[in-house]
């Protein structure tokens, strides 16, 4: 049990930074590629965690800032009050064009 305890110890920035990386990649790779406003919100949603995760592993590896779990606080804020918003925007789309579909709604252009 104390060789798993010190395995848990030599977790490093890198390692955040890596698992940061891949959530923004997904993100970004989720809004780019799918045509259901759902999932586009789901992939702006994995996007700012991502960020938070920065903030928060940069603020624990330098010394006494607190700084990094303020930003996290109000990207989580920014995040909640997205989905509200984006959630709201995507059942009136539903109720005008009965879909999600992303494509549904070229023709508010005019």
């Amino acid at each position: 049990m104390a060789a798993y305890a010190a395995t848990l110890t030599n977790v490093g920035l890198e390692h955040y930074l890596v698992v940061a990386g891949i959530l923004f990649a997904l993100g970004i790779y989720i809004v780019l590629t799918r045509r259901n406003a759902i999932a586009i919100l789901l992939g702006v949603e994995l996007i700012l965690n991502s960020a938070g995760l920065n903030y928060v592993a940069f603020s624990h590896f330098s010394t006494g800032q607190v700084d990094g779990q303020i930003y996290t606080v109000f990207i989580i804020m920014l995040a909640a009050s997205e989905a509200a918003i984006g959630l709201a925007i995507v059942l009136a789309i539903y109720q005008l064009f009965s879909t999600i579909d992303v494509e549904a709604t070229e023709t508010l252009k005019d």
